[in-house]
């Protein structure tokens, strides 16, 4: 699919694609911005492509050729990961491997809940976790690369089924100064004179969609919005006085700032639900017993609301 492309361009262009930011793209790759830089514009040129929009030396968006591009890589980066993954884990004696899907978004308790699961028809059964961000996390399971994912208000298509298991609501985060902090939930009116820090909509478009119709229903307009790609960043800007974030609650709350309050949104619509979704008519045995066993220990029927019908008979 990409011939004598190296691994190192591909990921290169799906991270700076996630970050639209050359300096944190940099960061996680681990290496310097101009060797990033060099690293994108050898791709483009080699190839005659043109995959970010720039402005005055700044990112813009993804091109459509970009947004194809970024899509295609990260699925041959997952299945070259996957290979791997799987081939190490049958040298190591595993019986079988099952691939679940998270996001950055997700509640450390329920990676927890997936980690501690047994199945005794499997005692072999090696679980390996792969986070993405949502809308990846969608097509990664109508693909096939993930058995199932955990994912919040997932974007959904012919190819998937879902179930509910758990609310999620949306956090303000707040400067410790700022006025809202002594209510003990909000509403969007409570920010309407500050600047907004969000995350992209290409990366969660359901819950970005929400929070922009909530905010006219309000006949509120962010006079400015900033772009973080993870909660932990919002916070981060938060705690630099760049804004107020509105973000889905961090897996650990406490490592947040001293000089950042969390709050949670009192409007019904800025609550999500989180389900587990797999690829439709997916009739493995290995993945219907391990998502019976996930609902059940959330407490929910394996059919709930007739959303998942699973493959095997309880």
């Amino acid at each position: 699919m990409f011939p004598n492309v190296e691994v190192r361009h591909l990921h290169a262009v799906v991270v700076l694609a996630e970050e639209m930011n050359f300096t944190r793209a940099a960061h996680r790759l681990n290496v310097t911005q101009p060797a990033l830089s060099k690293q994108i514009t050898e791709l483009e040129e080699q190839y005659g492509l043109h995959l970010f929009n720039r402005e005055k030396g700044r990112l813009i968006e993804l091109t459509e050729s970009g947004q194809i591009f970024v899509e295609e890589a990260s699925a041959a980066l997952s299945h070259a990961e996957r290979a791997i993954q799987l081939a190490r884990a049958t040298q190591e004696g595993c019986d079988r491997v099952l691939t679940v899907g998270h996001s950055p978004h997700c509640d450390q308790s329920w990676i927890s809940t997936v980690v501690t699961i047994r199945l005794p028809l499997y005692p072999k059964l090696r679980v390996r976790l792969m986070g993405q961000f949502p809308i990846e996390l969608v097509r990664s399971v109508a693909v096939g690369e993930l058995n199932f994912a955990l994912v919040t208000a997932p974007l959904l298509n012919a190819d998937i089924i879902a179930v509910p298991f758990a609310q999620a609501p949306l956090y303000a985060a707040l400067p410790e100064n700022h006025p809202a902090v002594k209510n003990e939930t909000l509403g969007l009116r409570d920010l309407a004179n500050d600047e907004w820090i969000l995350f992209p909509k290409r990366l969660h478009p359901i819950v970005y969609d929400a929070i922009i119709a909530a905010a006219r229903r309000d006949g509120i307009t962010p006079k400015c919005t900033h772009d973080a790609v993870t909660t932990e960043q919002t916070i981060h800007l938060v705690s630099e006085q760049v804004g107020v974030g509105i973000v889905t609650k961090p897996n650990a709350f406490d490592s947040r700032p001293k000089n950042v309050v969390l709050r949670p949104f009192s409007d019904s619509s800025l609550r999500f639900e989180t389900c587990v979704i797999m690829r439709k008519g997916d009739d493995s045995r290995l993945t219907n017993q391990f998502v019976r066993t996930l609902l059940r220990k959330f407490k929910l029927p394996p059919q709930a609301g007739g959303q998942m019908e699973l493959s095997l008979s309880a």
